[in-house]
């Protein structure tokens, strides 16, 4: 009777069996990259229609007799609503899925653009460049959607509570701090031949872009996760980390935007798109996971598979980008013998 009693309070104190609860955390760290990756999803989609939204009323007025300026069509006003929309989605994903998810997802954008692009642009082309045009395009746009694919299924999981402790800690940590050293010792040596040496090249601006974008992803992350934490009750704004983190943001942007400016007056649009991209991801990826430890704890298999997803994904984005038409000054990109008759808004 007494053995009875014992072994049942030992199994009364037991504690919960963990089989369950790694489940639930699994489910649940699944359920917000899904949630984290159609916000991106969409964001970045809804940019690219808001950006040609946008450049459709510009040359609908300038293909027409109407005196009104831009900002004062609701077409216009559409596509910045639209923008702001977009851009909300993407800075809410990073709040719920990891930096790694989130920053390749941009080749959406280029995705749509592309489809958009070839359902109003006009492009002049001969029959034999059909194949070098436009199947290149639709096999870019698959290999993206198929990279994107393997990005969201076999991405990182971790998930961490963007507290101001936590971020802190990061913040301090030596892999980022030896990480940051070695980010700002290669953009100033890029800087210097930029402006000194009158090094121009596109991997140079674009790299300058990169490391700045893999700052302001940090950034967007920290402070996007702060904020919901706050909603959700846990204020989190009374940490000066969060201003800091802010402020960073704002600045590595503004910069980041300065320099993509400098390098649309000297290269090709459809070159900084792709390029940029490649590098971009690949620099904000490693910010990732150096600052959040996205990886630690993945299995080799889901990083292989991830990186796969990764490199077809910059395929597709090349092949996309590579044999689009130089913009040419004065020449309508969108048919004009397609629109409709009634002014534009």
């Amino acid at each position: 009777m007494d053995r009875a009693h014992s072994a049942a309070l030992q199994l009364h104190q037991l504690p919960p069996t963990s089989s369950a609860d790694p489940l639930s955390e699994l489910s649940f760290s699944y359920k917000e990259n899904l949630i984290g990756a159609l916000l991106a999803i969409f964001g970045h989609l809804v940019v690219s229609i808001a950006l040609n939204l946008q450049k459709y009323c510009h040359i609908r007025l300038a293909g027409s007799k109407d005196p009104r300026a831009y900002f004062k069509t609701k077409t216009w006003w559409l596509g910045l609503f639209l923008m702001l929309l977009g851009e909300l989605g993407v800075f809410a994903s990073y709040a719920f899925a990891p930096l790694s998810l989130i920053v390749p997802l941009g080749a959406v954008s280029v995705i749509a653009s592309a489809i958009i692009g070839i359902i109003f642009i006009k492009e002049k082309w001969k029959p034999k460049d059909f194949l070098r045009r436009y199947v290149l395009s639709f096999v870019g746009c698959g290999l993206a959607i198929v990279g994107t694919y393997l990005l969201v299924t076999f991405a990182p999981n971790s998930h961490e509570k963007m507290t101001g402790e936590n971020i802190t800690r990061h913040l301090v940590s030596w892999p980022f701090l030896l990480y940051m050293l070695v980010e700002i010792i290669l953009f100033c040596l890029l800087l210097y031949f930029y402006k000194e040496k009158n090094a121009n090249n596109i991997i140079v601006i674009l790299l300058l872009v990169a490391l700045l974008g893999s700052m302001t992803a940090v950034t967007v992350k920290a402070v996007a996760g702060m904020l919901v934490l706050s909603t959700q009750g846990s204020l989190q704004l009374d940490y000066p980390i969060f201003y800091v983190m802010f402020v960073c943001m704002v600045a590595t942007a503004v910069y980041q935007a300065a320099f993509l400016s400098q390098a649309a007056q000297m290269y090709d649009s459809s070159l900084i798109a792709s390029v940029g991209y490649i590098l971009s991801t690949t620099i904000a990826i490693t910010a990732g996971a150096v600052f959040y430890l996205d990886f630690i704890g993945e299995d080799a298999l889901h990083i292989c598979m991830f990186a796969l997803g990764c490199l077809i994904a910059f395929l597709g984005v090349f092949l996309i980008t590579r044999n689009r038409k130089k913009a040419t000054p004065f020449e309508p990109y969108i048919s004009m013998d397609a629109m409709p008759d009634e002014g534009a808004g």
